[in-house]
């Protein structure tokens, strides 16, 4: 344990009984709220280990008695698993980099620019959070269908390149906590609105940009709906849109060991994403930023 947690544990020792008795339930109860969260999760791993006869036996063998690799090496001989997850990777990574590079323009003018339209302006892209999105649905569909965009990859892409007014209010808040005397000094060394952006704000702002990052990166790995409208060449299939095509209703008979694997497989880059910048996702989520002037 590191000096933290042993002030913490000595922190939580000296408190009184009644504190104590609180934490202690505070904690059971999150644990226990944690497995019930995790169940699902273990039941797919679990199944992937078996063959497609036994994973929906009762009671659940939770630890299979012999574990089944082929299921994984299936996914390889028998689907094209990694075409269809470089799919995923190229629309995750031009999503990712229109997202944040827009929403990131856009914040910064709300934030560091007046005019008299400035607040009633921010206040419209907040209130488009308003809209769902089956309303436009048809309407966007029509659209890109006279584009003839049908079919491509430019539906799911370039609606990113005005913009998420969520991240556009998380950024906005967060460059906003930033002090404008830094913006100051740079005006009086001669840096532009440009300079100032790319040199000072994009820095300070990398925790709320990894957030984003990461939440773009999850929304659209994990996109089902959206290919499942535009796309209907199956070589053209991002990830989770192909493991649909693994079902009884495509291909007859279901190999859900198979599909289990394929699951697992590709839950592993969000989950690692996440893992790895949590501590910036959560630096990130706290409105207001991490600067005080």
């Amino acid at each position: 344990m590191n000096n933290k947690q042993i002030k913490y544990f000595r922190e939580v020792w000296a408190l009184p009984p009644r504190e104590k008795a609180l934490l202690v339930i505070k904690y059971v109860f999150l644990i226990g709220l944690s497995i019930v969260f995790l169940i699902p999760l273990v039941w797919t791993l679990s199944g992937s280990f078996k063959p497609s006869g036994r994973i929906f036996t009762l009671p659940i063998e939770w630890i299979p008695s012999t574990f089944h690799w082929e299921n994984y090496t299936n996914l390889l001989d028998r689907f094209p698993f990694i075409r269809f997850a470089l799919n995923s990777l190229i629309l995750v990574g031009f999503n990712m980099v229109f997202t944040l590079v827009s929403s990131l323009l856009v914040a910064y003018g709300f934030a560091r620019f007046r005019h008299p339209w400035n607040q009633k302006l921010f206040i419209f892209v907040l209130a488009t959070m308003m809209i769902p999105p089956q309303v436009t649905l048809i309407p966007q569909f029509l659209i890109f269908s006279n584009l003839g965009w049908v079919d491509t990859y430019l539906p799911l892409i370039v609606p990113n390149l005005f913009g998420n007014a969520f991240n556009i209010f998380l950024m906005r808040q967060f460059i906003m906590g930033i002090p404008r005397s830094l913006d100051e000094s740079a005006y009086m060394d001669g840096a532009n609105s440009f300079k100032i952006l790319t040199k000072i704000i994009v820095p300070l702002c990398m925790p709320v940009i990894i957030t984003i990052g990461v939440f773009t990166f999850n929304g659209n790995w994990n996109d089902f709906m959206g290919p499942l409208i535009y796309l209907s060449t199956q070589s053209k299939y991002p990830l989770q849109l192909a493991l649909y095509t693994l079902d009884a209703g495509r291909q007859g008979i279901t190999d859900f060991g198979m599909l289990f694997a394929a699951s697992i497989v590709a839950l592993i880059p969000p989950m690692l994403l996440f893992v790895f910048l949590q501590k910036h996702v959560m630096a990130g989520i706290k409105i207001g930023g991490s600067i005080k002037g």
